[in-house]
């Protein structure tokens, strides 16, 4: 294994760094509060740090069973989008039944 950066490393950093300056974009339009624009650069800054030294995880995927540091990503990456898509599929539901209570509430009220 070269001690180089690799192609993949490169991606990742220009991904974690593009939605650094998105997060800043959302912050400054005032679509984000201080709470949340903290949370997401310190997320996409600790993603960039793993991206450069994938070694920092290695006392955490030999002792889960992982034979390299991108099978592990692979691994958590689909478990967070199913998280993902099931937590939006909940808001979405939520959200749909406001609709229809409130629909349900505007019909009544006009008999």
């Amino acid at each position: 294994m070269t001690s180089g950066i690799l192609g993949i490393q490169i991606l990742g950093i220009l991904f974690g760094l593009f939605f650094i300056y998105y997060t800043f974009l959302l912050r400054k339009r005032h679509e984000l509060t201080i709470r949340e624009y903290s949370f997401w650069v310190v997320s996409w800054t600790l993603f960039i740090i793993l991206t450069l030294f994938p070694g920092i995880l290695k006392p955490l995927i030999k002792p889960a069973g992982f034979a390299r540091t991108m099978d592990f990503f692979i691994v958590v990456g689909f478990m967070f989008m199913i998280a993902s898509i099931f937590y939006t599929y909940l808001v979405v539901r939520k959200n749909q039944k406001r609709i229809e209570d409130i629909v349900r509430k505007v019909a009544f009220e006009k008999k």
